[in-house]
């Protein structure tokens, strides 16, 4: 591959994950203003305490931090993790049974604008979720989180440290606040850093889009499982059309190339898009009309408790795409229920715009 082409397909990759970071933050907005903040901050507990489940452990052994303690291995974790998904992140070391972390603004889970709309109490779901938990899964009973700040508070950062305490820890004491404390500042020179040559940056590239995809990946059957399917299906797809609307001119800027309007334009971005995500995906047209033929949606695949109503997420986004493209098109969605989360069909056709007669509003 050239140079220009590693070029393309980084832009291209960097779109998708500005889709699905969208996407995720919206999501959490959704149950924050549909629902209710209660719902939301378990809707974030369960999807950060799955993801720590499923990262948590492989990556202190993927970034080389078996051997370290405790408190510092969980603290560079989430260093090192959160700089490859291109999240402003600090690490301080202070002793082995004391570091802290520190992400400073703007939050990149509350993305721009969002952060207001964002409570204390989701804010707090997250660390309860994740943070709290890393002492469990080190079966070290004595390590917790110590919170000193909160960004949604109105403080200048969400900060806090690692600490390994003399006893063993009661679950309500995993994570507790210290809002008289701060962080002290951070020194890059003595932060951790991946090894350029087990990271070069096709890796990191690739890694910076997976990361909020996962990030939607585990809210999926989270939010399916907490709502149940037909509430969670309206709101998976509603975000999706909202936030395929609002990002579609960042998101086609990414991907270089013109797309015309009409069916076969509309076609051509979502083969494109969908390719990005690492899907295989094809484009026929005829007729006026253009379908994309997708293997599979690969973001879902595989995940043990997948439910149909998953679908409802990424039928949302192209919809919202497509409706921000050209609002003369029409979507029609295809799928083997039997098979799913694949092969899936999408077939875009042209519609009559303009208003239909009726005789209160005479032109």
């Amino acid at each position: 591959m050239s140079d220009r082409a590693d070029e393309n397909s980084f832009k291209a990759w960097h779109a998708v994950a500005d889709l699905y970071h969208g996407y995720f933050t919206g999501l959490i907005i959704s149950v924050v203003t549909r629902r209710s903040t209660a719902d939301a901050a378990e809707f974030v507990f369960r999807v950060f305490r799955r993801q720590h489940h499923e990262r948590f452990l492989a990556g202190i052994e993927k970034f080389g931090l078996t051997n370290a303690p405790h408190a510092v291995a969980a603290a560079q974790y989430h260093y090192l993790s959160n700089q490859i998904g291109g999240v402003n992140v600090e690490y301080m070391r202070e002793s082995d049974r004391k570091a802290w972390i520190r992400y400073p603004p703007p939050r990149w889970a509350w993305r721009g604008t969002a952060i207001c709309a964002i409570p204390g109490d989701v804010s707090t779901a997250m660390l309860r979720g994740w943070h709290a938990h890393n002492g469990v899964s080190f079966r070290n009973p004595r390590i917790g989180f110590v919170c000193t700040k909160q960004t949604v508070d109105g403080q200048n950062g969400l900060e806090g440290f690692y600490y390994e305490y003399d006893r063993d820890l009661a679950p309500e004491e995993r994570l507790v606040f210290a809002r008289h404390l701060e962080a002290p500042l951070f020194d890059p020179a003595a932060a951790p850093k991946l090894a350029s040559d087990t990271w070069p940056r096709a890796r990191l590239e690739k890694a910076y889009r997976n990361y909020a995809m996962e990030y939607v990946r585990s809210a999926l059957p989270v939010i399916v499982h907490l709502l149940g399917p037909n509430d969670a299906e309206h709101l998976l797809h509603l975000t999706g059309r909202l936030i395929g609307m609002q990002f579609y001119t960042d998101i086609a800027v990414g991907f270089g190339t013109r797309h015309d309007q009409g069916p076969q334009g509309f076609g051509a971005l979502l083969r494109d898009v969908l390719e990005a995500e690492g899907d295989e995906a094809d484009l026929s047209t005829a007729n006026g009309k253009a379908v994309v033929s997708q293997k599979q949606w690969g973001l879902i695949a595989g995940v043990p408790d997948y439910h149909p109503a998953c679908l409802a997420a990424l039928k949302g986004l192209v919809a919202g795409l497509m409706d921000a493209h050209d609002r003369g098109l029409s979507l029609d969605f295809a799928v083997n229920p039997e098979s799913a989360p694949g092969p899936l069909r999408w077939t875009i056709t042209s519609r009559p715009l303009g208003a239909t007669d009726d005789n209160r509003f005479p032109a």
